[in-house]
């Protein structure tokens, strides 16, 4: 007999994500513990190097999410946004709204579809992403809507740049994640907007997939 896991499209994305929220820096959900001000508002954007889902091709796609919880993740009813990079062609965009959807497998988008169930409608625009993990620097730029810049944490005293890392051996959205700075961000969407200034920011390889 079928399963419905047997006739779900098989899909596979990998590459870098860059997240921003507005945890203090180690942000306690990555360690099962409440968000520091006890709810969560992030923005994250991926740049998928290699991706398929089916039959088309997801190389280079970028998209960007944004996330917004009364309380702690895990008590769920958070809002979400995905913004499509308006590079994308029509069904590479159909793809990545269907990986949203949290139907077709893969545990990153089961969770925040279980947890983020108010889901407002895709948007496409321009989704710019900059990412040197060494370096400990990043950006997201969404003209018109949200933006973050990253630097690396900073020694108080000397200023040299303090390097630090998350390492979830079990973990479902990373092994292994470079922790920042978000010198600051703003998103600017109905129902989502917020501002950011020196809080968390995560630089780490992703590689999701149904199989």
């Amino acid at each position: 007999m079928s399963t419905a896991a047997d006739v779900q499209t098989k899909w596979r994305i990998a590459g870098e994500e860059v997240a921003s929220c507005n945890c203090d820096w180690g942000c306690p959900c990555q360690f099962n513990a409440v968000a520091t001000t006890g709810r969560c508002e992030a923005l994250l954007a991926w740049d998928v190097r290699e991706g398929q889902y089916g039959d088309v091709s997801l190389d280079g796609v970028r998209f960007a999410r944004i996330y917004s919880w009364p309380g702690p993740i895990h008590e769920g009813n958070g809002t979400r946004l995905t913004i499509v990079d308006e590079a994308a062609t029509a069904e590479q965009r159909e793809a990545i709204e269907a990986l949203d959807s949290g139907t077709v497998g893969g545990a990153y988008f089961e969770i925040f579809a279980a947890v983020c169930p108010n889901r407002l409608e895709t948007m496409t625009a321009p989704v710019n992403v900059s990412v040197d993990r060494d370096q400990g620097l990043a950006s997201i730029d969404i003209p018109g809507l949200a933006v973050t810049h990253i630097e690396p944490i900073k020694n108080p005293v000397t200023g040299e740049d303090h390097r630090a890392k998350i390492v979830l051996p079990e973990g479902f959205e990373y092994k292994e994640a470079e922790v920042a700075n978000t010198t600051r961000a703003q998103v600017n969407v109905e129902g989502v907007s917020f501002a950011l200034e020196n809080s968390y920011a995560q630089l780490n390889a992703f590689d999701w997939s149904n199989a």
